[in-house]
């Protein structure tokens, strides 16, 4: 499997000499496939490659500077357009690595600027950012009632000029989740940055991003966020961490990212058969990068579902969607 091959090259460098012309398509395709093509082209750094190899190497190192840049300029405009609000701005994901420079940022193609703040303050936030030029990505009023009375963010939002898309949340889980973490105490104990925004702290950074990959999402695309977990484990102590995670109703989860982050890319783990599901899940790319196994994914998106809201509203959610023409892919 490409995704395997991934996996390892991440865990160790060296192992990709081994690679003859069909490892290497596989993965690179991997790489691409799962976003992290920058961060493995750090990885490998000075180790020799195929000839053949190295400008892809090198364009992708060079993409995730272009983006990381890109990322940290949106934070900046969105600090400028909130700052008069006096509202605790907290970066979240990819665009929060890079702000503080954490090894998770290092290499990471970074997307939607995603930002939290108090659930009391999103209408003045929304407000905010519509006068600085974002708008709304497409109108449609039950995705935008859905948003507003499920979910744990506004709709999407993104720049007139700077094409570029923010996603405000107020919690990092749906309402509807079966865990409600504490985001008042994720604010409150966020860490300042310069320019008036401020990050995670190093145990809620792990408890979010496990609650995203495990308690949120179908895994698509986590061998990334996994690798984010991995990294972010090395900055958390982690008896505050195990304390940390029980506040938010996310030990189980936090667990389990731990036992699979030190499965795949560390140094080894004992898992449990549920934890062997997930990491099969997480791996299933063929030598092409595309997903494979499509029962198994399919079962996940399913789960991300279940998780997300009761059974009655689940139903009726779905069944509207697939009125309105939404397909999984």
């Amino acid at each position: 499997m490409s995704a395997a091959l991934l996996v390892r090259a991440l865990r160790d460098p060296a192992s990709v000499a081994a690679l003859d012309a069909d490892g290497w398509n596989a993965l690179i395709a991997a790489a691409r496939a799962e976003r992290l093509i920058g961060t493995l082209a750090l990885r490998i750094g000075e180790q020799p490659v195929p000839q053949a190899v190295r400008p892809i190497l090198a364009d992708a190192r060079l993409d995730a500077e272009r983006e990381a840049r890109q990322a940290l300029w949106e934070a900046d405009r969105a600090a400028a357009a909130l700052a008069p609000l006096g509202v605790r701005t907290v970066l979240l994901k990819g665009t929060a690595y890079a702000a503080a420079g954490l090894a998770a940022g290092q290499g990471r193609f970074i997307g939607d600027l995603d930002i939290l703040v108090p659930r009391g303050a999103m209408a003045e936030v929304e407000r905010a950012l519509l006068a600085a030029g974002w708008e709304w990505v497409k109108e449609d009023a039950y995705d935008d009632a859905y948003y507003r009375q499920w979910m744990h963010e506004l709709p999407p939002l993104i720049h007139r000029d700077r094409d570029r898309m923010i996603d405000v949340h107020h919690t990092v889980l749906p309402l509807t989740a079966r865990q409600t973490p504490d985001a008042a105490a994720m604010i409150a104990d966020a860490v300042p940055l310069a320019g008036g925004l401020c990050i995670l702290s190093a145990e809620d950074r792990v408890c979010h991003a496990a609650a995203h990959l495990l308690a949120d999402g179908d895994l698509a695309g986590g061998l990334r966020n996994l690798w984010d977990i991995h990294c972010l484990l090395a900055e958390a102590d982690p008896q505050a961490l195990d304390r940390r995670a029980a506040l938010h109703g996310l030990s189980s989860h936090v667990r389990q990212a731990r036992r699979i982050a030190a499965a795949l890319y560390g140094t080894g783990a004992r898992l449990t058969p549920w934890d062997r599901i997930v990491a099969a899940r997480l791996l299933a790319r063929d030598g092409w990068g595309r997903e494979r196994r499509k029962p198994l994914v399919f079962a996940f998106y399913l789960r991300s579902h279940w998780l997300r809201m009761p059974p009655l509203m689940l139903a009726r959610h779905l069944w509207t969607k697939w009125r309105k023409g939404y397909r999984p892919a």
